[in-house]
C-alpha cells in the first residue's frame, strides 16, 4: 500500500539502527515494536475489558464463598447455643410440668396444699437422682405426672440389684424426711395444712414400697427376694378390684409387663444376670432392715397424722 508521507531508508553499511517511529510520543526502545508487542500482533494483547470481567467473576465468587462460611459459623453457633440450653430445658420440663400439676391438684386441694404436695414430691425424687449419682448413673431430671406422682428415668440400669435397692428407697428415705419435717412444724405450729401433707406424705411413700417394679419396694426387692415381685402384684390387683381406681389399672399393667420381663430374664440363668443378681446375705438383710424400718415409720407417721380436716378433706389410717 502507498503512503505518500513514507520513504524506505536506503541501506547503508554498519551498525544497524532503529528506525524513527512515524507516531509521535512512543520512545524509542531497542527491540521494541511500535505496537506494545514484541510480535507485532495487537490482537494478542488482553482486552481491558475481558481482564475486568474476570475481576468482576472472582469477587463474585469470593462474595458467595464469604456468605457460605458465614452461615455456616452462624449454623455452629446455634448448635452451641442449644448444646448450653440443654440444662435450662431439663429445668424447665421440671418446672412446667410440676406448674401443670399444681394448677391440677389445686382444683381438688387448693393451691398451698397443692403446692406443699409438689415440693414433697420433688423431695422423694431427689431422693433418687442423689443416689444415682453417687452410683455413677445419669439421670434425667424429675417430671411431673398429674394424679400419678413423678418420675426420674435412668440412663443406664445399675451394676447390680444391690445398687438398684440403694436408688429405689433413696427416694422414699428423703421423702419420709420431707413429711417429717411437715409433721414436726404442724406440732410447732398447730397449722392444719402441714399435718395433712405430712399425712398424705407419710402415705404416698409407703405406697411406693409395695414390692413391685416400677415401685420403690420392687427395686429393693430385686436385691431381696425377687419372688416377692408376685406378691405385689397381687396386692395391687386386690386394691384394683376393692378400690376401683382407674389409675391403679395403670400400675397393674406396667408391673405385671416388668414383671415377666425380668423373671423370663432370670430364667435365662446367664452369667450376666447370675452376678447381677448375687447379693451377700449380710447385704441382703441390711436391704430388708431399711425395708421394713422405712414402713414401721410411715405407718406411725400415719398415725401421728391421722383424724385430720382440712378443707373439705379428711386424713386418717382407716
Amino acid at each position: 500500500m502507498d503512503n505518500g508521507e513514507l520513504s524506505l531508508p536506503t541501506a547503508t553499511p554498519g551498525p544497524l539502527v532503529p528506525a524513527a517511529s512515524s507516531t509521535p510520543g512512543v520512545p524509542l526502545v531497542p527491540g521494541a515494536h511500535p505496537s506494545g508487542s514484541p510480535f507485532g500482533q495487537e490482537s494478542e494483547r488482553p482486552h481491558p475489558t475481558v481482564r475486568g470481567t474476570a475481576s468482576s467473576l472472582r469477587k463474585r465468587i469470593g462474595s458467595a464463598l464469604a456468605a457460605v462460611g458465614a452461615l455456616i459459623a452462624k449454623f455452629f453457633a446455634a448448635i452451641k447455643g442449644v448444646l448450653l440450653l440443654l440444662p435450662k430445658v431439663k429445668l424447665l420440663t421440671t418446672a412446667g410440668t410440676a406448674l401443670v400439676s399444681v394448677v391440677l391438684y389445686s382444683l381438688v386441694f387448693g393451691w398451698w396444699f397443692a403446692v406443699g404436695f409438689v415440693v414433697l414430691l420433688f423431695v422423694h425424687e431427689m431422693g433418687h437422682v442423689i443416689q444415682l449419682r453417687r452410683e455413677g448413673i445419669r439421670a434425667t431430671a424429675p417430671v411431673f405426672v398429674p394424679f400419678l406422682g413423678a418420675v426420674v428415668g435412668m440412663k443406664q440400669m445399675p451394676k447390680d440389684a444391690l445398687a438398684e435397692a440403694r436408688v429405689g428407697l433413696a427416694g422414699p428415705i428423703l421423702g419420709t424426711a420431707g413429711a417429717a419435717v411437715c409433721l414436726l412444724i404442724a406440732q410447732l405450729t398447730n397449722s392444719p395444712l402441714l399435718r395433712a401433707l405430712a399425712y398424705v406424705g407419710f402415705f404416698l411413700n409407703l405406697i411406693n414400697l409395695v414390692p413391685l417394679v416400677p415401685f420403690d419396694g420392687g427395686r429393693a426387692m430385686a436385691a431381696m427376694a425377687p419372688g416377692l415381685w408376685f406378691v405385689g402384684l397381687g396386692v395391687m390387683v386386690v386394691l384394683l378390684l376393692v378400690t376401683r381406681n382407674p389409675f391403679l389399672l395403670i400400675f397393674v399393667l406396667l408391673g405385671g409387663m416388668e414383671t415377666y420381663r425380668r423373671w423370663k430374664l432370670r430364667g435365662t440363668r446367664s452369667l450376666e444376670q447370675a452376678a447381677y443378681y448375687r447379693v451377700s446375705p449380710r447385704h441382703r438383710m441390711m436391704v430388708g432392715v431399711v425395708y421394713i424400718g422405712l414402713m414401721v415409720v410411715l405407718v406411725l407417721g400415719m398415725i401421728g397424722s391421722e383424724v385430720l380436716h382440712y378443707g373439705s378433706h379428711t386424713f386418717h389410717v382407716a
